[in-house]
């Protein structure tokens, strides 16, 4: 009996933690929305506004896959929309011509200067405490 109800307890637990990523997802897309970005658009500028200036202002697209927790053709296709609105630009790696880098344009780098408070200000009032 007491492994059923601990096992209760966990899936009580885990349908919370989704309850939180689904509120905090659809918020962040929400305030988002009126500047062309959704959370994961959001989220691949921040890392690249964040990690790539310590790699040389560029990631490898695989890098960021374990990052943003989408498939790597998932993200593919967000960088290609990022990058056709002009907020990124990609560059095939000249040690791994298999790989694929991926910067932040000037344009992308304001827009993330912009709109981070708002993503921010969600992560502290739902996630706040």
């Amino acid at each position: 009996m007491a492994a059923k109800t601990a096992g209760a307890g966990l899936e009580e637990r885990w349908r919370g933690i989704l309850s939180v990523h689904a509120r905090t997802m659809c918020e962040i897309d929400r305030v988002l929305h009126p500047y062309g970005l959704g959370a994961s658009d959001f989220e691949v500028l921040d890392l690249l506004a964040t990690e790539a200036p310590r790699q040389g202002d560029h990631c490898r697209v695989q890098d960021l896959v374990d990052r943003v927790h989408l498939s790597q053709s998932a993200l593919s296709r967000l960088i290609g929309r990022l990058e056709k609105d002009g907020l990124v630009e990609r560059s095939v790696c000249v040690e791994d011509r298999r790989g694929v880098w991926v910067a932040l344009t000037p344009k992308g780098r304001d827009l993330h200067a912009e709109v981070r408070p708002l993503q921010r200000a969600v992560l502290e009032r739902i996630l706040g405490g």
